[in-house]
């Protein structure tokens, strides 16, 4: 498991990638090379 660390601009655009673009959690995470299940964390903690 890779404990990579992503700037906050990074995370800002992918999840506006899903809530703005309405693209899959697993599409964005897949094009942006992100472990599965990160980018979903992301966005709940966007929609709090």
């Amino acid at each position: 498991m890779s404990n990579r660390r992503y700037d906050e601009e990074f995370k800002r655009e992918a999840v506006r990638m899903v809530v703005e673009d309405k693209r899959t959690h697993h599409a964005v995470e897949k094009s942006l090379g992100i472990g599965n299940g990160v980018l979903k964390k992301w966005v709940a903690r966007y929609r709090e």
